[in-house]
């Protein structure tokens, strides 16, 4: 039994309406924590700086307390080595949580709605969306209607009960074509504020904006950081930074039309990155010329050269382009590998621009390499899953979980479930 020291504050209230309030004051019990965010920057700069010797020279002072550590790699040999020592209740234990998570994982990837059998017990799966979210349209540089569509369209499908839109009013107020496709695309509410001041007012709250679950959509660095702040608070789509765009063009594309659809993207301004590969001089010398003549928008253009589709495609992997724009017959059939792209468009009728506007596929994409983990916005961002568990025989499942929650050290946990177990049942 372990000994503690002190009491255990214990806080109790009787609810009469207001849950939200409620909620609030037991969350308000919790201190938040201090701020680590410069300590945090520093050990990540160092990190990158340093590699290895950095993350050794850490765990050193903050981990093992001084003692040398080992390579930072664990070896096969020692994860078998362990693995063939465990006690056997405790990997009897192991083996069957692992049974079970695992079944309950793959009925998850096949579906939203779900009831696994496990003999001993029952877990239901749903979704259910999340009651409140907001859209952020950026405003700065110009209107953006479409952005309005992207961002509401998918939480309205996703059954959010109440959609706030916002978007930063200029010396005129806000544009009437923000306006129109608020409404039309069927936002609850649009607010007049922008920057990271309208992201800190949606995710708590003030005397006129209701604090919403969700925040997601583009804007600007400000905008981001403060989404990057309050995550934890809210969730968020990711921290959307400049645009990109990577074509991958065969000899038989038009290149005239390869670096319009480069130029299209660059108009995003400073910070977009367009990307030319080819494995023809030809093409690359003509996107060259085109793209040397255009007005310079702030974007960075690169052309790169490859000598194979094999490199085409690999590039393209590791680059994890926000859009990927593939032209050219023997490009085209990458299509079905690609893995890592925000969005692909295919064929050289298929303009990424048509994505940015009406082609159905959202233009609320993953930036800066992030498609190697992240997706392009969708209803499943407004959707959380509710995990239902209905426990019909606990004896075998207590028996077995009871000694893995004795080598974590949580006697309690393991008092919780043996109780269960019939023999020990009052009688």
């Amino acid at each position: 039994m372990p000994s503690w020291n002190g009491s255990m504050r214990c806080e109790r209230i009787a609810l009469r309406g207001q849950p939200a309030a409620a909620a609030a004051r037991l969350r308000a019990l919790v201190p938040p924590p201090e701020s680590v965010s410069g300590e945090v920057g520093k050990i990540i700069a160092r990190v990158r700086s340093g590699g290895d010797d950095a993350v050794l020279s850490y765990t050193r002072s903050l981990d093992t307390r001084g003692a040398e550590p080992g390579a930072l790699r664990v070896t096969d040999e020692e994860l078998d080595e362990a693995a063939d020592r465990l006690d056997p209740a405790v990997r009897r234990g192991l083996e069957r949580a692992i049974l079970h998570v695992e079944a309950v994982a793959r009925a998850r990837a096949r579906g939203p709605e779900a009831a696994i059998d496990l003999g001993s017990h029952i877990v239901h799966l749903s979704k259910v969306p999340v009651a409140r979210a907001a859209v952020y349209v950026p405003g700065g540089r110009a209107p953006y209607p479409s952005t309005m569509v992207m961002g509401v369209v998918p939480a309205r499908v996703a059954g959010v009960g109440e959609i706030l839109a916002c978007t930063p009013p200029g010396p005129r107020g806000v544009d009437p074509v923000i306006l129109g496709a608020a409404r039309l695309a069927g936002a609850s509410a649009l607010y007049r504020m922008g920057g990271a001041q309208a992201i800190a007012a949606l995710a708590y709250g003030t005397e006129s904006v209701a604090a919403v679950d969700v925040i997601v959509g583009p804007g600007s660095l400000y905008v981001q950081e403060a989404k990057r702040q309050v995550f934890g608070r809210v969730g968020i789509d990711g921290f959307a930074g400049p645009s990109d765009l990577l074509a991958i063009i065969g000899a038989d594309a038009d290149p005239g039309l390869q670096a319009l659809d480069l130029l299209a993207q660059a108009e995003h301004g400073p910070g977009t990155l367009v990307v030319g590969v080819s494995d023809s001089t030809e093409v690359l010398d003509a996107l060259q010329a085109q793209l040397q003549d255009a007005d310079d928008t702030g974007a960075v253009a690169c052309l790169v050269e490859v000598f194979d589709l094999e490199t085409a495609l690999e590039f393209a992997e590791a680059f994890a382009p926000e859009h990927l724009q593939l032209a050219g017959e023997q490009i085209e059939a990458l299509a079905p590998r690609i893995s890592r792209a925000g969005c692909v468009f295919v064929g050289e009728a298929t303009g990424t621009a048509f994505g940015d506007y009406i082609a159905g596929s959202n233009h609320i994409l993953p930036t800066a390499g992030a498609a190697r983990f992240a997706s392009g916005l969708s209803p499943e961002h407004f959707l959380r899953s509710v995990v239902e568990v209905r426990i019909t025989d606990p004896d075998e499942l207590a028996r077995e979980a009871a000694p893995v929650a004795r080598a974590e050290g949580f006697e309690l946990h393991a008092r919780s479930m043996e109780a269960r177990i019939r023999d020990n049942q009052p009688r």
